[in-house]
């Protein structure tokens, strides 16, 4: 097949990482594959390997993310088999694409909370199909935009940062026989190291969220909730990820007393080593459809405790390796979290779940396999 995965910048979030992702997988498995952006470079940019036919609609970075001159021109020439559309933008413009090229199968997808603008909606009924990654975005196409049943599957977000020691056969190897031979015995010398670089004693509850810093991510809220926890327990909370809010929680760390406690600590092209160094994963956004980190989390052997948004249930064995509290219920939060923070072998003891479960549900392998599945499908 030829396949045509559009996106509007390769900005380094969670969808622009599904796409990279799956991109890569169709083009491993031999199917030509274009990965089409709007604007050119983006934090991922440079993860795009060379089986991988990349090109750009604006000539220079415009920072427009909605302006796509010569979309259509583009994929006539192309003449591919299927358009799978990731991201607002893109999905904004499936439903021209597709009565452009009637004879291709334009996918939509639902990847988001967040209340969708009308050429989505439309989209989302002229499309050919539309994957939703989480049962719960397939139930708010079907009952919330009237999309028929019969063009929608669930397909759950691929696990993008794997543990170096996973079985599955898109992790990364690891570099010598030792630790081929002995990956806990690697595990635990990288997270000591990393903890020590960050003053986090053995012993210390080391508290991560990864998320890009937006109003809906919703970081302020996790730290009131630091302020709530029990200044004399050992525990740190970790920022991992960058954007327009940062500063912001930052003043609020520093009002609350807080900057010893909570660490900032930016953009980072591979939270792996942090996963490997923390040991609940906390989340409080306010929007969410199926969030890769807390998927990567559980991956690791995190237990997590997270506002009941979206598909965030679906990211790991509800009141088994992780709790979904009521949104804003801070005191809820508190009781969910506290056990966890105060009780390292009980967190070790969710880890084995965790790990299963995820590795099970989100392998890479599964999932693209699962999308090239429906290509074909829908192909015939």
């Amino acid at each position: 097949m030829k396949i045509l995965v559009v996106q509007d910048h390769l900005r380094n979030g969670g969808t622009e990482r599904q796409a990279v992702l799956l991109a890569t997988a169709f083009a491993t498995a031999g199917h030509a594959t274009t990965l089409l952006t709007f604007r050119p470079g983006g934090a991922l940019a440079s993860m795009v390997p060379s089986i991988v036919a990349r090109h750009t609609l604006q000539p220079f970075n415009t920072r427009l993310d909605w302006f796509a001159p010569g979309l259509a021109r583009f994929a006539s020439r192309l003449t591919p088999d299927v358009i799978l559309c990731m991201g607002r933008m893109a999905n904004c413009r499936a439903g021209g694409l597709q009565q452009k090229l009637p004879g291709a199968a334009v996918i939509a997808t639902m990847r988001t909370g967040k209340k969708l603008p009308h050429l989505y909606r439309r989209s989302l009924h002229l499309a050919r199909h539309v994957v939703a990654n989480s049962a719960d975005a397939a139930h708010l196409l079907a009952n919330g935009y009237a999309v028929p049943s019969a063009k929608i599957s669930v397909i759950h977000n691929a696990l993008v940062f794997p543990p170096a020691h996973s079985d599955d056969p898109s992790a990364p190897a690891p570099a010598s026989a030792e630790s081929r031979a002995k990956p806990e015995l690697r595990s635990e010398t990288l997270r000591d190291s990393l903890r020590a670089a960050h003053h986090a004693a053995p012993a210390t509850a080391v508290l991560l969220c990864v998320a890009m810093f937006r109003p809906e991510k919703n970081q302020r809220a996790l730290i009131h909730l630091a302020a709530r926890l029990p200044r004399d327990t050992d525990w740190q909370l970790w920022f991992a990820g960058e954007g327009e809010t940062r500063a912001n929680c930052a003043a609020l760390t520093q009002q609350l007393g807080l900057t010893a406690r909570i660490q900032y600590l930016g953009f980072q092209a591979n939270p792996s080593p942090l996963y490997s160094a923390a040991d609940i994963a906390v989340l409080t956004s306010q929007s969410e459809s199926l969030p890769n980190f807390l998927i990567e989390a559980q991956a690791h052997g995190l237990p997590a405790v997270a506002d009941d948004v979206g598909g965030v249930r679906e990211c790991f064995l509800p009141g088994e390796t992780g709790w979904a509290v009521p949104p804003g219920d801070t005191g809820a939060f508190l009781a969910a979290l506290t056990p966890l923070l105060t009780n390292a072998a009980r967190r070790a003891s969710l880890a084995p779940a965790a790990r299963a479960f995820a590795r099970e549900s989100f392998s890479p392998a599964r999932q693209a396999t699962a999308y090239l599945e429906l290509f074909a499908h829908l192909c015939a």
